[in-house]
């Protein structure tokens, strides 16, 4: 096998739903704004008896259902999050033992919002380098876990959730070379800082200019690594931060025929969860078609970024 492609996906998201009506109630803000500025709706909220491992599960056992493998097929399993509450056992060890895998290779990647780009390459190399077969990648946030309830320009953003992939290898590779990378000097625009109670933070204004003049040629760099123009593009999922980012990003790459993840104005911002939840979602709905070229692109807390075109099974 020279390659590896993405064969199922699953998703998961907590039942609890705030709206904007409800934060009217908890901070000085209103729907109006919240929508004009971010274009977030509603998000899902986790129970506070929930963790990261609680939400991963579900994502993953759909997504290993789905794929028609076995538990005992599965060697590896990857998990990009940032929001788990204890250093060890990491999630990814916990999600295998919860899901009856045997002898994994099993960690977890932290580069936020980037984390699940990340966490698809590295299976992706582990595949095609010969040291896994088929693995499972998991991006799980509890991000109200880490939000300062208070704080109206942070708190109307996030949401939990999580969402999964199965990678098998293949001799027809379906997950492009990645294009990631960092502008360290800016890491600290987005933070999740404290030891005990740790809090999410960021500097708006910096994220959104770096977001609106500095990732769309990295986007279209990644389309050309994989051997693609934006105008061949079935699909875009990119980090589901903010409505107006994705929008002002789509349109800078030109790609009008393309399907656009929009699952921010539901799930408002998970995180490393964003991609793959709004990945699944469109998955199930059948609006990504076979065979299709889609380009994922997460970027957020670090400065990070990471994209890769995949092909869709």
């Amino acid at each position: 096998m020279t390659g590896s492609r993405i064969t199922a996906f699953g998703y998961h998201q907590p039942a609890g739903i705030l709206t904007n009506q409800d934060l009217e109630g908890m901070v000085e803000t209103n729907d109006e704004w919240i929508r004009q500025r971010v274009g977030i709706v509603t998000r899902h909220i986790a129970e506070e008896s929930e963790q990261v491992v609680d939400l991963a599960v579900p994502a993953a056992e759909k997504a290993l259902a789905s794929s028609g493998l076995e538990p005992d097929d599965i060697d590896l399993v990857v998990v990009a999050t940032c929001t788990q509450r204890d250093r060890s056992p990491n999630v990814a060890a916990s999600v295998a033992a919860r899901i009856g895998l045997r002898t994994p290779a099993a960690y977890d990647i932290n580069t936020a919002c980037s984390g699940f780009c990340y966490a698809l390459a590295t299976a992706d190399h582990a595949i095609s380098a010969g040291a896994a077969r088929h693995a499972l990648v998991i991006g799980a946030e509890k991000m109200t876990d880490v939000t300062d309830w208070t704080d109206r320009t942070t708190c109307v953003l996030v949401g939990d959730g999580a969402g999964a992939v199965v990678v098998s290898a293949s001799d027809k590779p379906g997950i492009g070379p990645v294009l990631w990378g960092s502008e360290p000097e800016k890491g600290n625009a987005v933070r999740i800082l404290g030891d005990w109670k740790p809090t999410f933070a960021q500097d708006g204004q910096t994220v959104y200019r770096w977001a609106t003049h500095s990732l769309a040629p990295l986007a279209r760099a990644a389309i050309e690594k994989a051997g693609y123009k934006p105008e061949d593009l079935a699909g875009v999922v990119t980090h589901q931060a903010n409505l107006r980012i994705i929008e002002g990003l789509v349109k800078q790459l030109g790609v009008p025929q393309a399907v656009v993840a929009k699952d921010v104005v539901d799930s408002g911002n998970t995180s490393a969860a964003s991609v793959p939840l709004a990945l699944a979602k469109l998955a199930e709905r059948g609006e990504l078609p076979s065979g299709g070229p889609v380009l994922l692109f997460g970027f957020g807390g670090g400065l990070t970024y990471a994209g890769q075109v995949i092909t869709m099974p």
